[in-house]
């Protein structure tokens, strides 16, 4: 299966997770729901790391939970791991088999801490230390590039987020993701035919905020493992304190911008970066305030909540990505130096 068809599949990939986990999820919620848990600890990499981005927002939102992203090398390296008293400690990772993401679980149950397994793998070692596991069920991912993969644990992540919150109505709004996400990947040959004016790009800044913090870096890492882009991810408002002085005229800025709370902040410094730098624009977002500023603008589906549109904002995103790879006539099926699994200890 290449790239594009697992960018396709995700639409399906989402209706079976919601559709097979929805009852585990619940008994894992009910669950955590007897344990003392004051923190959420996380451990993940480069995708999963962007996933676990997510879960900060989300879990620290609605579920009003301290969530800490890990140092794994504390554990492996340094050995020096932080105590995890009160502490859920998860794991997020497609294939579960990176030892020092492993070896972070296997540290929280010696303390007695509380495990959980995000993973597409669930016979994999991250499984085996877990109490507790999500099978994200994308199915066998090929691409080197994890997309499918990466939708599916943000959507892991909302399901328990609504679970452990008893919340039957963001649970409903789940159930709309799917078709919404089938909706997004419709700009396909919109955006074949766009990224063609960016093919001798070489660098920019992707900005997002909020919930969509996770979908800039998400889209920066794709730009930098397929299309070998220098891509710098920032949030809208750290980009204001400092990064934003590198920009002039004609530079690449990629902005996540849809509508919600942090809308009216980030089209705000959208329309000075075009205003006063001349910037060169490309905007996802379903508000017309925003995607009118863009040399080229990536309309999102209407009707998604802004908890839920990183599921949906990346798609148009991923797509982005693989047409620019195509047409800078490099491979997507193969990044160079790049493997699908990546053993760190």
């Amino acid at each position: 299966m290449s790239l594009a068809d697992e960018i396709r599949e995700q639409p399906q990939v989402l209706a079976r997770l919601l559709d097979r986990q929805a009852a585990p999820v619940r008994e894992i919620a009910r669950s955590l729901a007897a344990r003392s848990i004051d923190t959420v600890f996380i451990a993940a990499r480069g995708t999963s790391d962007n996933a676990a981005a997510y879960a900060k927002y989300v879990w620290g939102a609605f579920n009003r939970v301290p969530v800490v992203l890990a140092a794994p090398s504390l554990f492996s390296i340094y050995r020096r791991p932080p105590r995890l008293r009160n502490t859920l400690v998860v794991g997020v990772s497609q294939s579960g088999q990176s030892p020092d993401i492993v070896g972070v679980l296997e540290e929280a149950r010696r303390q007695g801490a509380p495990t959980l397994a995000i993973v597409n793998e669930p016979s994999s070692p991250l499984a085996r230390a877990a109490d507790a596991v999500v099978d994200i069920g994308a199915g066998r991912e090929e691409a080197v590039a994890a997309t499918k993969s990466y939708t599916a644990q943000l959507a892991a992540i909302a399901m328990l987020s609504a679970a452990v919150g008893g919340d039957d109505e963001r649970w409903g709004e789940l159930q709309r993701v799917p078709d919404l996400v089938a909706k997004a990947l419709e700009l396909d040959p919109v955006i074949a035919e766009r990224a063609e004016r960016y093919r001798f790009m070489a660098h920019c800044v992707v900005l997002g905020r909020g919930f969509n913090y996770a979908t800039a870096f998400e889209w920066a890492l794709k730009l930098k493992e397929l299309a070998y882009v220098i891509a710098e991810p920032y949030s809208s408002a750290d980009f204001q304190h400092g990064p934003v002085a590198m920009v002039e005229r004609g530079f690449p800025v990629l902005a996540v911008a849809p509508d919600g709370a942090v809308f009216e902040d980030t089209r705000a410094l959208l329309a000075r970066l075009v205003e006063e730098r001349q910037v060169e624009l490309v905007v996802v977002s379903d508000r017309d305030e925003a995607l009118s500023l863009a040399h080229t603008p990536l309309r999102l589906p209407p009707g998604e909540t802004e908890w839920l549109t990183p599921l949906v904002a990346i798609a148009p995103a991923q797509l982005f990505c693989y047409h620019l790879t195509r047409a800078k006539g490099f491979d997507t099926e193969a990044p160079r130096g790049l493997r699908k699994v990546t053993l760190t200890r």
